[in-house]
């Protein structure tokens, strides 16, 4: 029923549990998942008062520490798709820079999946939890490609 299956992943323990959930899916249809982590790029402060000189050496470090942060995440990554493998998942990963919310509603019209497990990031209580939702789950819900799941524990 589900032969692809796209786990947004944003190195979370909520995204651990999505990823669980998924798995789980995956070992009964013998699915496909493909994790996908996004990273942001950093805010830059204001360069207002910096020299020409400073701005260019601040940006080499924001460059610097944004493919340092894509490094780190291909690592963690990979070692939760190893981890899975070994389970004979059928796993892979791809670590994307950009905003979140525009990569993976990108990513989900470019491909077709028929199912996405995400964690549901937005953390509130009563009422407002039910009528709620994250910013990008709820973009990923409103493209209405294919069905989602969400996990909230």
């Amino acid at each position: 029923m589900y032969k692809k299956i796209l786990v947004p992943h944003a190195g979370t323990p909520m995204g651990d549990k999505a990823l669980k959930h998924a798995v789980h899916i995956a070992k009964f249809d013998s699915s496909e998942i493909l994790i996908l982590h996004v990273v942001e790029a950093l805010q830059k402060p204001p360069m207002f008062a910096l020299s020409g000189m400073e701005i260019k050496a601040l940006s080499r470090e924001f460059q610097k520490a944004a493919k340092q942060s894509v490094i780190n995440s291909k690592k963690e990554m990979g070692k939760k798709v190893e981890h899975y493998k070994l389970q004979n998942i059928n796993i892979q990963y791809k670590v994307v820079m950009g905003d979140a919310d525009e990569v993976i509603t990108r990513y989900v019209k470019n491909h077709h999946f028929d199912l996405i497990v995400m964690a549901k990031r937005k953390k509130l209580t009563g009422i407002k939890k039910l009528l709620s939702l994250g910013s990008v789950s709820r973009k990923i819900i409103e493209i209405g490609l294919c069905p989602v799941l969400l996990i909230d524990v």
